[in-house]
């Protein structure tokens, strides 16, 4: 009988690395001391709809291979904000009646 390892069935299987925000950071912070990227920069891309998350309780994770292609291609189609966020000082909409 033969057994793999977690490792095998990821390479074999293309399972996805989904981290929370905060083992992301370290993930990325590992591969590349000197980056900006902090939890806070990663919260408010999930916040802006811009990187897809799961919800587990209260955590939030993302995908590692979704995050490095967003940090790779920021501009790309996929990664435009899905929500629609105003910006400071505009002028929100106000439903008219009661």
């Amino acid at each position: 009988m033969m057994t793999n390892t977690a490792a095998e069935l990821a390479a074999t299987r293309k399972i996805p690395v989904v981290l929370t925000v905060k083992d992301a950071v370290h993930k990325i912070k590992e591969d590349c001391p000197g980056t900006a990227v902090t939890e806070h920069y990663l919260r408010q891309l999930i916040r802006d709809g811009v990187l897809p998350n799961l919800r587990a309780g209260n955590k939030q994770l993302i995908n590692l291979d979704v995050l490095i292609e967003y940090l790779t291609n920021p501009e790309a189609e996929k990664f435009q904000p899905k929500n629609n966020v105003l910006s400071f000082g505009g002028i929100r909409p106000v439903k008219a009646g009661r």
